[in-house]
C-alpha cells in the first residue's frame, strides 16, 4: 500500500471515529415519573361545599403526580396534586426541599392543584393572607411533593416525547348565564347582578351563556426508547364533576382519568409504574351541566365522573395514535412575580353587613342565603394586605408552551393565551403555584355573578389583563432564547 493510500485510510478511520464520538456526545432526552400519596387523615375538613364537613371515608386515595424531564442541560418538574387549592407557601416549601436535594431550581418546578371538591383543605383562613405557620397537613403535602419529584428523578431513563390535542366539547358548558328574571340575580351585597352562576336547570328563564368553553384536550406523552409508556400529562378546561357521597374523599374525575389512560396505553402492569395525570385547564366558569336541558338521567355516586374520565381518556388515546415522538427536544422555563392590588370592601358593603343580624336567617333585611358567609369573608379581607405578589410561570417543551396561573381562570383567558402565544401549541394550567380565588376578565366583572363577588375574587379587576401581558412577554422571551 502506498503512503498516500495509507494516509487516506487513516483519515477515513479517524473521521469515522470522530463521527461516532460526536454522535455519542449528543444530549440524551430522559424522563421519569412517580406518584406520592397525599391522602389526609379522617376528620380533616372537606371544603368543596359552602360549609366544611369532616372527612369520614376515603373513596379513593389522593396523589401528587410527578413528571421530571431532562434534555441533557435543563431539567423540568411538573407536579399535579389532588386538592381543591394549595397556597403558595406550601409549594415554596416543597420547591426549597426539591432544590436542596436535587439542584432543580424553583423556577423549573411547576406545581398545581386539580380543584377536586372532595379533598380536604390545604388552605388557610383567607386566600390573600400569607401563611406564616403551616399546618401538619400542609407540611405533609410539601414533603410528599418533594419526595415525588426526587423519586421521579431517580426513575429517569432515555425517553421519547410527543404531544397533541383533540376536542371533546360534549362535557363543557359555561355556568354563567344571562336570565330574564331579576329574582335569580340577587347577590349577598344587597345588589342585582347581570348574570347568574348555575341557574335552575331547564328553566324557561334562561337566556344565553355569558362566556365560551374550550373543548381542546391537550396532552404530552412520554415513552421509553423501546416504546413502553412512562407518563402522560393531559389538560382539560372542565371544573370538577362531583357526585360523591357526603364525607367521602376522592380525586374526582382527575383520578379516574389517570387510571383509565394507563389501561388504554397498555401500562397496567409495569415497573416502574406508569403515571397518568390530568391537569385543570382554564375552567373557572365552566362545568358539565347542560343548563337548557332538564336532567332526566339519574347517576349513582361516582358514576358521572367515571363517564367523563372515560370519555376524555378515550379521546386522548384516539389522538395518541397519530402524534410524532421526538428523541430530543429543548426544555426551558421562566418564572416572574407580578404585584396585584387586592380589592377592598366599600363603605357601603361594610355598612350593609353591619346591619345584618348574624346567624338569624329570619332577619327581614336578609335577602341572600350567602350573606353571612360573605360578611365573614369581608371582615377577614379588611385585615389582609392591600397588595399581593403572585408567581407566574411558563415552560417550553420543544414547540409546546405551558402557562401556569395561580387562580381559577376563566376560559376566555385560556383561549386568548392560545391565540396570542408565539408557540405552535399552548395550554394553561390553573391553580398553579398558589390559590388566590377566581380570575374573571374585566368584562365579566361588569356582569357580576358569584365568581366576581368580593370574597370569591380578591384581586383588582384588571388583573387578567396584566397577567396575560406578562405571560405573553415570558413566552416571547422563551422563544427568543431558542433562536439565539
Amino acid at each position: 500500500m502506498s503512503v498516500s493510500s495509507l494516509m487516506v485510510c487513516i483519515v477515513l478511520l479517524l473521521g469515522g471515529q470522530y463521527r461516532v464520538q460526536a454522535e455519542d456526545a449528543r444530549p440524551v432526552f430522559r424522563a421519569g415519573a412517580a406518584t406520592s400519596n397525599i391522602t389526609p387523615p379522617l376528620g380533616e375538613l372537606i371544603v368543596g361545599g359552602w360549609r366544611p364537613i369532616p372527612a369520614t371515608n376515603i373513596h379513593d386515595e389522593l396523589h401528587a403526580r410527578c413528571v421530571v424531564l431532562d434534555d441533557g442541560k435543563t431539567q423540568l418538574a411538573i407536579v399535579i396534586c389532588d386538592n381543591v387549592g394549595i397556597p403558595v407557601e406550601v409549594y415554596d416549601l416543597a420547591k426549597r426541599q426539591i432544590h436542596e436535594a436535587t439542584g432543580i431550581p424553583a423556577s423549573h418546578v411547576l406545581t398545581a392543584a386539580t380543584h377536586t371538591h372532595s379533598a380536604t383543605t390545604a388552605r388557610g383562613p383567607l386566600k390573600t393572607l400569607p401563611e406564616t405557620e403551616l399546618s401538619d397537613y400542609q407540611k405533609f403535602i410539601a414533603h410528599r411533593i418533594s419526595d415525588g419529584v426526587r423519586r421521579a428523578l431517580a426513575q429517569l431513563e432515555p425517553a421519547r416525547i410527543g404531544w397533541g390535542s383533540i376536542d371533546e366539547p360534549s362535557e363543557l358548558f359555561n355556568r354563567r348565564w344571562f336570565v330574564n328574571d331579576a329574582s335569580l340575580l340577587s347577590n349577598p351585597f344587597g345588589g342585582i347582578d347581570q348574570v347568574r352562576m348555575n341557574p335552575p336547570r331547564g328553566s324557561s328563564k334562561l337566556d344565553r351563556p355569558a362566556g365560551p368553553t374550550d373543548p381542546e384536550i391537550s396532552f404530552v406523552s412520554l415513552q421509553g426508547t423501546d416504546g413502553h409508556p412512562i407518563a402522560l400529562l393531559a389538560n382539560y378546561s372542565l371544573h370538577y364533576v362531583g357526585g360523591v357521597r357526603s364525607g367521602d374523599v376522592s380525586a374526582d374525575y382527575f383520578g379516574y382519568f389517570a387510571k383509565f389512560i394507563g389501561k388504554k396505553l397498555g401500562a397496567s402492569d409495569q415497573s416502574p409504574p406508569f403515571v397518568g395525570i390530568l391537569s385543570n385547564g382554564t375552567s373557572g366558569d365552566v362545568n358539565n351541566i347542560n343548563f337548557p336541558e332538564k336532567s332526566t338521567q339519574k347517576y349513582r355516586s361516582y358514576e358521572k365522573m367515571q363517564e367523563v374520565a372515560e370519555k376524555i381518556a378515550s379521546r386522548v388515546y384516539e389522538a395518541h395514535q397519530d402524534i410524532d415522538f421526538h428523541d430530543w427536544v429543548p426544555l426551558a422555563a421562566k418564572q416572574d412575580n407580578l404585584t396585584l392590588k387586592t380589592r377592598q370592601p366599600t363603605p357601603e358593603m361594610i355598612e350593609y353587613f353591619a346591619n345584618i343580624t348574624t346567624g338569624d336567617d329570619n332577619d327581614p333585611r336578609r335577602r341572600h342565603s350567602r350573606e353571612e358567609i360573605y360578611a365573614d369573608r369581608i371582615a377577614k379581607i379588611q385585615t389582609a394586605p392591600k397588595q399581593i405578589e403572585i408567581q407566574l410561570q411558563t415552560l417550553r417543551i420543544g414547540d409546546l408552551a405551558i402557562a401556569a396561573i395561580p387562580f381559577e381562570v376563566f376560559t376566555e383567558t385560556g383561549l386568548e393565551l392560545k391565540d396570542l402565544s408565539p408557540f405552535a401549541d399552548t395550554f394553561t394550567i390553573e391553580l398553579a403555584n398558589g390559590s388566590y380565588g377566581y380570575l374573571p376578565t374585566p368584562e365579566q366583572h361588569r356582569l357580576g355573578g358569584y365568581e366576581t363577588w368580593l370574597g370569591s375574587n380578591y384581586v383588582e379587576k384588571e388583573a387578567t389583563t396584566k397577567i396575560v401581558a406578562k405571560l405573553l412577554e415570558m413566552f416571547e422571551s422563551l422563544q427568543q432564547e431558542s433562536l439565539n
